[in-house]
């Protein structure tokens, strides 16, 4: 029987996740963006996932399952709903693995040694080039065969590289605090929120922060691969989460208070735009030997993440396999090393697919932070229709005053995805509705499909409520998030908050039995 990972391990191998291309191009946008304010941006992205993952604790420990945060939603509310949320978050775990690829190879094409002219073309005008494209795939490969044959390879690697991925974070901000400190900048140029408090949520979504700390579902997703999953799953979570909210949070005010003064008089924060922001400010600094750490930590944050996505992104599209939508071969583990091998390599070719498409961290960012929110809109739902439909269910880890923190977390979801800006949401809406085609094409080669899937779009239509009103918002909302100012900010909040809670309340009633939930039943009572 292959050992299971231990606390020790899944912490390390979150914290992996967490640590990632985040660190080093978020907090360059989120001050661009926002000024000093880029540091509330940080605790309130913090506080909106850390909500959202309590959520998904109860149900990850209620169903210890691999790729477990792709099947929720169907236990409660038939299969479109569980095809949707798991079609939205593999869209989302897909993006991550060539946005990493792309953060060391943007990095490397400004390496400033005399010995790596060879990579200056791998980037031109903000986007990877196609030389470049090919160092991006050999990056990709990388992360796959290393996820390819085990467990014990996976695990081992990932902790060794945490380690090194958290001091090196941890040694910036000491650095930057003792050497190239400005308290001046903090009210410098029109004060600490020189761009209005609207630009501290558009930085919330759009600098990377949502996207940072996304990677908490790496450990919900490892479900029975865990070694006591209903302790260590929220252990795991606790732990690893705190740790990387409090170094992405100080790494934004050493940023913010070592950009040189004079800078910003000549060019305010919006001036501010560093290609690779802390080994550009070492360099502005004059140290230049921490500059080459910084590019050597560019090369491997971003690889220790790749490589824990590869194992994330191939179990969510396995566990959509089970719904029998996707070409169930996709879902089959290797007898020896009980890895999905095919659906890694089907995701390292899509991968590439993404990365030719969206050529850029930024870009990438924004579609896996929008994608990722859509999928979570459903783990509040879920989670309180569960407490109605199936009370006596083993719940390992209960959740104290989730009548609060459930539509809590769906109302901040939903503000987020809001911050993404028009057309953002509306492209990421049409990825996410092309997902439908194959749902509808393998529904209706099952005996009674068309019924079925009358029957389950009762389960799903919250869901296409919700995006249908998100839309209707971000063309009418304000100018601040991409809209035709027909509503003023922050009124736009108070409308998408009411419609989003109407969409909740919706989701909870529209909760029925199902075989899928016979399934997450089957699941339930393995708990010991």
């Amino acid at each position: 029987m292959p050992k299971k990972i231990s606390l020790f391990s899944i912490i390390m191998l979150t914290l992996s996740s967490i640590i990632g291309s985040g660190w080093l191009f978020g907090s360059g946008m989120a001050a661009q963006i926002a000024g000093p304010a880029a540091i509330i941006a940080w605790i309130l992205g913090g506080v909106i996932i850390g909500v959202i993952a309590l959520n998904y604790i109860e149900l990850g420990t209620m169903f210890p399952a691999s790729g477990g945060m792709s099947q929720y939603a169907a236990f409660s509310h038939g299969t479109l709903l569980g095809f949707i949320a798991g079609w939205a978050n593999w869209i989302s775990l897909l993006t991550i693995i060539p946005i990493e690829a792309v953060a060391a190879v943007q990095y490397m094409s400004s390496w400033p040694w005399a010995w790596a002219n060879w990579t200056r073309g791998f980037v031109a005008h903000g986007n990877v080039t196609n030389q470049g494209l090919v160092i991006v795939f050999l990056f990709m490969l990388a992360f796959t065969l290393l996820n390819f044959w085990s467990l014990k390879l996976l695990t081992s690697f990932t902790s060794l590289i945490a380690l090194f991925k958290m001091a090196i974070p941890l040694l910036t901000i000491l650095i930057l605090f003792f050497t190239g400190f400005h308290s001046g900048n903090f009210a410098q140029t029109a004060g600490f929120m020189p761009a209005g408090s609207a630009a501290i949520f558009t930085a919330t979504t759009s600098a990377g922060i949502i996207f940072s700390y996304n990677a908490f579902q790496t450990t919900i997703n490892m479900g029975d691969e865990i070694e006591h999953p209903e302790k260590n799953i929220f252990r795991g979570i606790v732990i690893s989460f705190g740790i990387s909210m409090v170094i992405y949070t100080l790494l934004q005010v050493a940023f913010i208070g070592a950009v040189p003064s004079h800078q910003l008089v000549i060019s305010g924060w919006k001036g501010i735009d560093f290609q690779s922001p802390f080994a550009d400010i070492a360099i502005l600094l004059n140290l230049n030997w921490w500059a080459d750490v910084l590019y050597l930590d560019a090369f491997v944050s971003p690889f220790g993440t790749g490589v824990s996505f590869v194992a994330t992104t191939s179990r969510a599209l396995a566990a959509m396999t089970t719904t029998r939508h996707l070409p169930t071969f996709l879902g089959k583990l290797s007898q020896k090393y009980r890895t999905p091998r095919r659906s890694m390599v089907v995701n390292l070719f899509l991968g590439l697919i993404m990365v030719i498409g969206f050529r850029n961290w930024g870009a990438l960012s924004n579609v896996i932070s929008t994608s990722t929110l859509i999928a979570y809109l459903t783990g509040p739902v879920t989670l309180i229709s569960f407490r109605r439909m199936a009370p006596d269910w083993k719940r390992p880890f209960k959740l104290k005053g989730a009548h609060f923190l459930a539509p809590l977390a769906y109302l901040l979801a939903s503000l987020a995805i809001y911050w993404a800006k028009w057309p953002t949401t509306i492209e990421v809406f049409g990825v996410i509705a092309l997902g439908l085609i194959f749902y509808i094409y393998y529904e209706f080669r099952q005996p009674a499909g068309k019924q079925k899937v009358f029957q389950s779009f009762k389960g799903a239509r919250w869901l296409v409520f919700e995006l249908l009103w998100l839309t209707i918002m971000s063309l009418i909302g304000s100018q601040q998030f991409g809209g035709n100012d027909w509503l003023p900010y922050p009124t736009d909040f108070g409308m998408v908050l009411v419609g989003s809670l109407g969409c909740y309340l919706l989701g909870v009633h529209d909760a029925y039995a199902s075989d899928e939930t016979e399934y997450g039943h089957s699941l339930n009572e393995k708990i010991k």
